[in-house]
């Protein structure tokens, strides 16, 4: 494993940290409606981790 990491790899692991973040509150109440309670997480479709699946690294 590299040392210190290069500018492209850091850009991907970048761009696929900010898909795996739960949806945003206001998606919850807009599908389900207003009185059902849904994690915003189930919401998400790329659930990604750095220790689980590293793809495109």
């Amino acid at each position: 494993m590299a040392r210190y990491m290069t500018k492209g790899r850091k850009i991907r692991l970048a761009k696929r940290g900010r898909q795996t973040r739960w949806a945003p509150f206001w998606i919850i109440p807009k599908i389900y409606g207003k009185n059902r309670r849904v994690h915003p997480g189930r919401k998400t479709y790329v659930k990604r981790n750095w220790r689980r699946a590293s793809t495109n690294q």
